[in-house]
């Protein structure tokens, strides 16, 4: 691979300003200070810039803990998307697994590895995900079995495919569908006369959002949790 094209990869500089730092005389290739943008580098050779080891950038897996207010999309003109709580190198290769819509807080998954994304969100996989639900009316206790059988969304020719429901509370329980349609637990509460006035999604498959990770904050998944996914 070329040295620029090494430290665009590294870095997310555009080639050009990869090609002014080389000139600059700020890079160096086991150690030498080199200035030849074309000069070809292996994975056993080390590339500093500014003293500071840099390395390509590979595939990248993280959990977000999003707030209300943001959008898990790339570019919004009204609202702020989870993208801006980042601080990560070429951001715009990163993608949300999956959506949350804009009032709903909780676990989002983040890469850039476009088939571990897809095995996950794909309805064919049936990857579970678990809801905290808050709602405006109380939740009977016939609602767990009409989940678990499937109920009719408004629009739709077919049945959700049975859900667990887990009442806590009066109004609050814990869904878990493995599905993934447009507003489906909004729209399976209103299916049974219940308005949702607040969710909040706690995990995906056997990955739970951990208690000690703040609302707007992100860390990289772990070895385990990307095995369990």
């Amino acid at each position: 691979m070329r040295l620029d094209k090494f430290i665009c990869e590294s870095t997310g500089l555009t080639r050009s300003q990869a090609g002014k730092v080389i000139r600059q005389g700020v890079v160096t290739l086991n150690g030498n200070k080199v200035k030849q943008a074309a000069l070809q580098v292996s994975t056993d050779d080390v590339v500093c810039l500014n003293d500071q080891q840099i390395e390509i950038i590979g595939l990248r897996y993280i959990m977000l803990h999003k707030p209300a207010g943001y959008i898990c999309s790339t570019s919004d003109p009204d609202h702020p998307t989870v993208f801006t709580l980042l601080e990560e190198p070429l951001l715009e290769r990163l993608h949300t697994v999956g959506r949350l819509d804009l009032d709903t807080t909780g676990l989002v998954l983040i890469t850039d590895d476009g088939q571990w994304s897809h095995r996950i969100s794909s309805p064919k996989h049936h990857v579970a995900k678990t809801y905290r639900v808050w709602t405006a009316d109380a939740i009977p206790a016939s609602a767990i079995e009409q989940f678990a059988q499937g109920v009719m969304l408004r629009s739709e020719t077919n049945p959700t495919l049975p859900a667990t429901l887990e009442i806590l509370g009066e109004k609050e329980a814990l869904l878990t569908i493995q599905e993934g349609r447009y507003h489906q637990v909004k729209r399976m509460f209103a299916a049974i006369g219940n308005k949702v006035d607040k969710l909040h999604r706690q995990q995906i498959g056997n990955i739970t959002l951990p208690d000690d990770l703040a609302e707007g904050a992100y860390r990289a998944l772990t070895a385990a949790e990307y095995a369990q996914l």
